[in-house]
């Protein structure tokens, strides 16, 4: 199996362009739940791209971008409990 299958990138393109369009829509008051659902994303690649790179036999170029999606999806999930956290704290009541 190729890894540049046409097939392949065409999914992936198409991926981006509707992810993309279907969160430019998203009302601000729900990006917190949002933000909770890539976080589990993110989660979910990063336990695959370290799968993907240890695993014996696999090539250099896995390894190397299993390295990148593990280091992309950390950055992803650290920064967006972040941004959630800090979205949630404007809604709690302030104390005197």
């Amino acid at each position: 199996m190729s890894a540049l299958n046409p097939d392949y990138l065409f999914v992936f393109i198409l991926a981006a362009f509707v992810g993309f369009q279907l969160i430019k829509k998203v009302s601000p008051l729900l990006h917190s739940p949002l933000m909770s659902l890539t976080n589990a994303i993110a989660a979910v690649v990063i336990v695959g791209a370290i799968t993907i790179t240890g695993e014996e036999g696999a090539t250099p170029l896995a390894k190397t971008l299993g390295f990148i999606a593990v280091f992309c999806a950390t950055v992803n999930l650290v920064s967006g409990f972040m941004i959630t956290d800090r979205m949630l704290k404007m809604f709690k009541p302030r104390g005197k």
